[in-house]
Order: C-alpha cells, then structure tokens, then sequence
C-alpha cells in the first residue's frame, strides 16, 4: 500500500496546503477552537467516518472502520496555537496579533485530516479500525486528558492496541527527516510558583523591613546549585526561572517577591525528587530568614515513553516507505513535553519528530519552535499525511496476520 499512499498523499498536496494555511492564519488558543475545529469538520465532511465533538473542549474525534475485521489503532494530532506574536511574511502570518502557530500544531492537523482521506480511500482494504484524535489544548491546557476523560480511547468500541503522533520541528531536524527512539522521547513538563512574604520599608533602612527580595534571589541560585549537584547527570532535569517580580521603584523594599519557572525531567524518579527537594528548599531558605514562603510544585505532563516495539516499528516503516536516509534514531530524548504522554500511559505508542525546515535556512541556526520567527515548510504534509496512513494500515495489517497464527497455536 505504501506507493499508492505516498503517490495519493502527493496529489493531496495542494489541498492541504490551503487547510494548513487557512488554519495558520486563525490561530485559536488553549481548548476553545471553535473555527480551526469547522475547518476540520469541514475538511472531513462526505468521508465514511463516525465523527464526535468534544464536550468541555473543541476536541474532533473520528472513526473509521475498515471492511475487514481487525483491531483499532489511534492517531492523534494537536491543533492549539500560542500567545506568540508572529513575524514573517505578511501574505501568510497570523491574522490575530498575539497569537501564532508557533509549535507547528496546524502542519498536525492538517497531516491527520489528510491520512483520513488517505485510509478512508482505501477503507476496503483496512483490517479494522483507526480512530483521528483532533485534539486542542496541548500547549499546558490539559487537552488530552479531557479527551481521556470523555472517552477517546473507547470511541471504536474498543481500545486502540497501538496509538501515532508526529510532531513537526522548525530547526535543529533537517527537512523531511524522521525522528524517534524507544524509551523516554520527550521530557516531564512541571511548574514550579514561589511567593516569598515579607516586610516593606524605606531602602535607607532594611533594618526596620524584612526584605523578601534578596531571599527570593538566594532561592533561585540555591535551585540551580540543586540541579547540578543532587541530581545524577545521566537522568538529568532541567530547571528555567522564567519570570520574577518584585517590587515598584528603586527606594522602596516590597512586601513581596514572586518567581515561576519550568522544570524538566527524564523519568518518573527524578520529576518526583524535584518535587520533593524543590519545596524543602525554598521553604527552609524562608525559614531560616523569618520570612512565609508560599511555594507550589504542579506536575502537569509526564515523560513521554514510547513502547519500545512500536518505536522500532515506526522507524522500520519510514525506512520502508522513505528510505534509510530519511530516519534518524535519537540517541537521547528531547527536553520539550507532551501531553501526548498520557496516552503513551494509557496504550503502547510511538511519537515521531519530522524536520520542517524551510528549505532556504539552516536547521543549526534556525528559529526553532515557539519563536516568533518560526517557520515551517508546507513541502513536509504530503509525506507526514502518508506516514499517519502508513502506521495504521501497517499496524492494522500485522495484526491481522498475526491474529490466524495465533488462533492456529493453540
């Protein structure tokens, strides 16, 4: 099936060029997408698929059955944007100044709804189910446990034995490259909020104030002091302080000092020894100055661990159809999150990287994602909309035939 998927996802190309670009310059944030989720409906309205909308979220869910019996397989594709403000080229940038597709989320759903085309084509052949999970709120909104919670996995009748999502990058990744591993793909992603509560006074005599600022300052060395000295270099986290305030002019001390920050980690050990270690920090730092300290550790993604079968699958399935050239197995995860990890949970899964680098850049110097200059290149959807179609139906179709082999051992 592979030639006839990569020839009909190349004669796909020009419509899904418009839909990527059409949904690029609406970008919606967070779980409310009402217009990117009318061009997904629109884009698979007339196709044999049970289609769903979500309740508490504009989430997309579609099923396909094939005509012949077989398991269930699920593909999913995120669809939200960012609070980014785009610069580029002003024929095909962002409408909406404060928002951008800055992460690639539109190249996603625009490849999903192309491999539902692909394999609804080809449904006479299909040896059982694939549901197409469009899904908004990846960006920290917490969207793919809603659609767990409003029953994704279960929308065919079954739970799927495999699930797929590709991601796009805008550097780093050379255009059309494949990557994946087995294992650990893509880091924990949690928030660390501090609120250190003390006195104010006139800066000519601290004396008579109890300054929260320095205390806060000592906070965040004595974090990445923790980084670097308690934690083991090869099962590394990563911690960012991102923002910090305190304080109105030059003369007064405040009563306050805030800071928020990112960390990262690699398994469920050390996210949960952050935790830990994190709060006993700053907590002790403020007691041992006399000052309440307010400190909240929230967990909101957790590591991103593809099956290691279906990871090696997915990379024996690009080789196959693309080439040995085309996929790259990563020797290390990478330290961006996603919720798609819930799923990785929940079903035995493979997420795959695939470089959009315009071809007129380098992808060494390249504005990566989130950036404002970020940029992506139409040419990778074709292929992208083929691999989705190409897992399911390949997954579907080993199953398949291991299913008589099976039968017959007994």
């Amino acid at each position: 099936m592979s030639e006839s998927l990569r020839t009909a996802a190349k004669g796909l190309q020009p419509d899904l060029v418009r839909l990527r670009r059409d949904i690029h310059r609406e970008p919606e944030l967070g779980l409310e997408l009402p217009r990117t989720q009318e061009k997904v409906l629109g884009a698979l309205d007339g196709l044999p698929l049970e289609v769903s909308t979500g309740e508490r979220l504009d989430s997309v869910t579609a099923v396909l059955r094939g005509a012949l019996p077989g398991p269930t397989v699920l593909l999913r594709g995120d669809m939200d944007a960012l609070p980014v403000t785009e610069r580029g080229d002003a024929d095909l940038i962002s409408r909406t100044p404060g928002r951008m597709h800055a992460c690639g989320h539109d190249l996603h759903t625009t490849m999903l709804a192309g491999a539902a085309r692909l394999l609804a084509d080809r449904r006479d052949r299909l040896a059982g189910n694939v549901v197409f999970m469009f899904q908004p709120g990846e960006e920290n909104a917490g969207g793919a446990k809603l659609m767990l919670d409003e029953g994704v996995l279960e929308a065919a009748g079954e739970r799927p034995i495999a699930a797929y999502a590709l991601h796009v990058s805008s550097a780093l990744v050379p255009q059309g490259i494949f990557v994946t591993r087995g294992g650990p793909v893509m880091a924990a992603a949690d928030r660390l909020r501090v609120t250190v509560r003390g006195a104010g006074g006139h800066g000519s005599m601290p004396h008579l104030a109890r300054d929260p600022l320095p205390v806060a300052c000592e906070m965040v060395t004595a974090l990445q002091t923790l980084v670097t000295r308690a934690f083991d270099a090869f099962d590394p986290v990563i911690l960012t302080i991102g923002s910090f305030h305190s304080g109105t002019t030059d003369n007064v001390i405040p009563d306050t000092a805030a800071f928020t920050g990112t960390v990262r980690s690699f398994s469920a050990q050390a996210q949960q020894a952050m935790r830990e270690r994190t709060l006993r920090l700053v907590r002790g730092i403020g007691e041992a100055h006399g000052l309440e300290v307010e400190a909240e550790y929230l967990i909101d993604y957790p590591v991103t661990v593809n099956d290691h079968a279906e990871a090696a699958f997915a990379g024996d399935t690009v080789r196959e159809v693309y080439g040995e050239g085309r996929f790259f197995e990563s020797p290390r995860p990478f330290s961006g999150s996603e919720d798609f990890s819930l799923v990785c949970n929940e079903i035995p899964s493979a997420f795959v990287a695939l470089g959009a680098c315009p071809a007129d850049r380098d992808p060494a110097t390249a504005a990566y994602n989130h950036a404002p200059e970020a940029a992506f290149d139409d040419a990778v959807l074709a292929d992208g909309a083929a691999l989705y179609a190409e897992l399911a139906a390949r997954r579907l179709s080993s199953a398949a035939s291991a299913a008589p082999a099976a039968a017959g051992a007994g």
